[in-house]
């Protein structure tokens, strides 16, 4: 008979994919249901571990009971650590203490919260709006953005709401603020041309089957990067997307995904395929995308985005963000004929009216060459454009060239910088057994990079030198 856990340890159990999935009871909803937390794993080891961590996280301790007359401060600190900081993921975490004690204590913490009324928090949005900024307000400006605002507002009302259901206030003061409009983010895509020119210049600067990568995809940037080579099945071409990379006050975090429908599995073109295959040679990490200066570690998110930065401005692209190149990817998805369902489950949506509603402008141009099919196919009609409703056709060959920079003497290697103070050297000889093997050196300036990689290069050259004279030996002894 198995071992019963103690009760209160949460339970374990291996899953049908052969991950074992590790579970704790967090609470009760409104209905008095259980709702709970889970952890995955690849071994029970590893699960329990992980299921240890969860509970000591939600067992942080329990600030003092809520109590009548209780200021905003004191009971916002108290929902937020009591109610909500034991459900949300450490990133999400932030982003409410940044809201809660970055700028709602500071302005209305020492009202009591039973005088807390509608003008209070209407006069605080707009001084948000105008002077809310706390630092780099020479950069950006004074005033917080919409978003910032309205999320402020998401957090008050719903700590409002609790504080009416505990009857500590009568009315929640938070119903009826005018906010200010949510306008989302423009959305850049990139044209087949632009495209072109930036996996070109892209091979040029050595990132080549990352951004390859996410063009085919359309994989979130947290998830694109931590990615393991044990996650592709080069038999199958199934990639799974189960964790997420991200800075958590300024410590690089790998998570599970937000959502269950982030992880799913994704099959890869064959000639993406082929390209990861070759790149899969070069890389001594467990990582796909490891990073050039942390052991066992993948890439910074934020070296990614510069990176990008530097590649688009010399491939002469408009410059875009790396969520851009997911939107790229969906819009070019469904003008090929992809159905929203379909493009849904890929790129991890929760639902496809998530979708529909982020690619409406695509969707109704889908619409309309549908309907002049219908038109012409019923009514007869005559097309008043020849290509209205043409399948998109594949992109000539750009003649872009990539900028290469100042040229190097063969056998010194090549230098290039990864970010504002990182650069690289990297040197690819050819060994006796007629493969690459490529050394990489790091450094802080430029020429700290060029004497390191030279230093590198002699003590390759004698290693080769000496492997062809153990060949040789060896040749002879036989």
């Amino acid at each position: 008979m198995a071992k019963r856990r103690k009760r209160g340890t949460g339970s374990i159990h291996l899953r049908n994919d052969g991950r074992w999935e590790g579970r704790c009871l967090i609470g009760y909803d409104e209905k008095g249901l259980p709702k709970t937390k889970n952890v995955l794993a690849k071994t029970k080891s590893e699960c329990i571990e992980k299921l240890k961590v969860l509970q000591q996280t939600l067992a942080a301790p329990t600030p003092s009971q809520a109590k009548p007359r209780m200021t905003v401060r004191e009971w916002l600190d108290f929902w937020y650590q009591t109610h909500k900081k034991p459900t949300l993921r450490p990133n999400t975490q932030m982003s409410y203490e940044q809201r809660i004690y970055g700028h709602i204590i500071p302005a209305l913490g020492s009202i009591p919260l039973d005088k807390l009324r509608q003008n209070d928090l209407q006069q605080f949005y707009t001084n948000l709006k105008q002077s809310g900024r706390r630092k780099d307000a020479d950069r950006y400006g004074e005033g917080l953005s919409d978003q910032t605002v309205r999320g402020c507002h998401t957090t008050l009302r719903s700590t409002l709401a609790k504080a009416v259901e505990e009857k500590l206030i009568i009315r929640n003061p938070a119903d009826g603020c005018r906010l200010p409009s949510a306008k989302p983010r423009e959305m850049q895509v990139l044209t087949p041309e632009e495209m072109q020119r930036l996996l070109i210049q892209a091979k040029e600067d050595g990132c080549y089957e990352l951004l390859l990568l996410e063009l085919s995809t359309g994989l979130r940037r947290g998830e694109i990067l931590a990615l393991q080579w044990d996650d592709l099945n080069f038999n199958t071409g199934a990639l799974r997307v189960e964790r997420q990379v991200h800075r958590v006050k300024g410590t690089l975090v790998v998570s599970q995904p937000k959502t269950n429908s982030s992880n799913r599995t994704v099959i890869l073109p064959s000639p993406v395929l082929k390209v990861l295959k070759e790149y899969r040679q070069t890389v001594t990490s467990r990582w796909m995308f490891p990073s050039p200066v942390m052991e066992d570690s993948p890439l910074d998110p934020a070296s990614v985005r510069k990176r990008l930065q530097t590649v688009l401005e010399r491939a002469g692209c408009k410059k875009v963000r790396f969520h851009d190149l997911r939107h790229t990817f969906a819009t070019t998805a469904l003008e090929h004929g992809m159905d929203t369902k379909t493009l849904s489950t890929i790129i991890g949506h929760v639902s496809t009216s998530t979708t529909l509603n982020i690619y409406a402008h695509v969707t109704d141009e889908m619409r309309r060459t549908a309907a002049v099919k219908i038109d012409r196919g019923i009514g007869k009609a005559t097309p008043q454009r020849a290509d209205n409703d043409a399948a998109p056709r594949k992109p000539a060959p750009s003649t872009f060239q990539p900028y290469k920079g100042q040229r190097r003497k063969p056998g010194t290697g090549c230098v290039s910088q990864v970010n504002d103070k990182l650069w690289e050297g990297r040197y690819s000889p050819i060994w006796p057994d007629g493969k690459k093997h490529p050394r990489n050196v790091y450094a802080h300036s430029e020429e700290e990079c060029e004497r390191l990689l030279a230093e590198m290069i002699q003590e390759v050259k004698a290693e080769i030198a000496a492997e062809k004279e153990r060949l040789s030996l060896s040749k002879r002894a036989g």
